[in-house]
């Protein structure tokens, strides 16, 4: 039995590029071999293909395995592990970067020219295998998402290749887990925007995300979006949420919250009045229908529907501000509040030539917000109100706060 490190963290390695995980291939296990592992405490996961966990690392140790198409989708294949060699394991991986392997001695085993490819910074597929699993669309597009900040580029012939394999179907086989799963991870790298780039080029965005997609082309007033394009909007907004915070929940609301758009009255472009209430349905449907977390959609929500009350901070009367913080639950969840106005300042340099303005709005409602706190309900007790008069008085005192902030910063209430 001979043992190679396989996969990402070859990849990585060769690039510089950092790592966590690292997976190993097993090649000329014979049943001896699988007993002792089994013995010395590694566990085995799955049957049809068996997978051992490291006792101590929990690194997987895969058996050398050979794949043949049997029906649509992820799992629409049968399994070999009968005399597989390195080099045929390799074969069925998905792009050649991703098809190197190292062996214990540190030899460098590269059979389709993956290392050719790092140094070009190209993402090519290893065979015409690649179009037998749809996912692979996806997981390229990661990549791109991953590398893109270093050059990396996809060779025209494995567009070509996804964008057949989009007009055939394979994309429709999708389950929606497996599609929140990568995208969820592209949102985590370092231009999550080409992820949903690559998707769109070749053909597959339409199919899985036909909301987002549905964006490209709607015009917006050029004075305020010299961008005009809203779906080009959607990915700058992405790009600045990038800039402003790591979490994905507050990458996704920013990508998401003008999904609206798509559905204004063509009397009525380029204006898009209304388009915070016309996106909300559509959203929750998005999140929904790709099993998207519920801390997730309620970001995405927050940001559609209120964003412009952000915009207009100094405008807004102190009744309008107490009501924002309710709606956000800003009290008991101050993060909610963080979330929302992140976005919102991703939103406004989300705009060609505005991508470096500063956004003063973020800071004045973050004081408004510590004005409002002040007011507690220990304090309207201790004046003697009780029972339902506490929130009535909590709420009214607060309103009569924010107006006085507002008068104090040189703005109308």
């Amino acid at each position: 039995m001979e043992c190679y490190l396989v996969g990402g963290a070859v990849r990585d390695e060769l690039m510089g590029y950092p790592f966590v995980e690292r997976d190993w291939v097993l090649v000329g296990a014979n049943q001896n071999d699988l007993d002792k592992m089994l013995q010395d405490g590694y566990q085995q996961v799955g049957k049809d293909f068996p997978v051992f966990l490291h006792p101590q690392s929990k690194e997987e140790y895969a058996l050398a395995r050979t794949e043949r198409k049997t029906g649509h989708g992820y799992a629409g294949f049968s399994v070999n592990t009968e005399n597989v060699t390195l080099e045929e394991d390799l074969s069925r991986r998905d792009l050649t970067i991703n098809a190197i392997a190292k062996s214990l001695e540190g030899d460098i085993v590269d059979p389709y020219g993956g290392q050719e490819d790092i140094r070009n910074k190209t993402l090519r597929h290893v065979s015409d295998a690649f179009a037998e699993d749809p996912l692979r669309i996806l997981r390229l597009a990661r990549f791109l998402a991953r590398y893109q900040h270093l050059g990396f580029r996809v060779v025209p012939e494995t567009m070509s290749l996804m964008q057949s394999m989009v007009d055939a179907g394979e994309v429709e086989h999708l389950v929606a887990e497996r599609v929140w799963k990568e995208t969820e991870k592209a949102l985590t790298e370092k231009t999550p925007a080409s992820y949903f780039q690559c998707l769109r080029e070749c053909g597959a965005l339409k199919v899985i995300m036909p909301e987002l997609d549905a964006l490209f082309g709607v015009p917006q007033r050029a004075e305020f979006h010299p961008e005009i394009d809203t779906g080009i909007h959607s990915l700058m907004v992405l790009e600045q949420a990038c800039l402003l915070s790591p979490e994905p929940r507050v990458r996704l609301a920013g990508l998401l919250h003008d999904l609206g758009k798509a559905k204004t009255p063509s009397d009525i472009l380029p204006r898009h009045h209304g388009h915070e209430q016309r996106s909300l349905p559509i959203i929750r449907q998005f999140c929904e229908r790709l099993r998207i977390p519920k801390a997730h959609l309620r970001c995405a929500l927050h940001l559609a529907e209120f964003h412009t009350h952000a915009h207009r901070a100094y405008e807004l009367r102190g009744k309008t501000i107490a009501k924002l913080f309710k709606q956000l639950d800003a009290y008991r969840n101050p993060q909610a509040l963080e979330d929302f106005l992140l976005g919102s300042e991703a939103d406004s340099r989300g705009r060609t030539g505005f991508e470096l303005k500063p956004y003063p709005q973020k800071a004045h409602l973050e004081q408004a917000y510590q004005v409002a706190c002040r007011i507690n309900a220990k304090d309207i007790i201790a004046q003697g109100y009780s029972g339902s008069e506490i929130g009535l008085q909590l709420e009214q005192q607060r309103i009569k706060a924010l107006d006085q902030f507002q008068k104090s910063t040189g703005q109308k209430p």
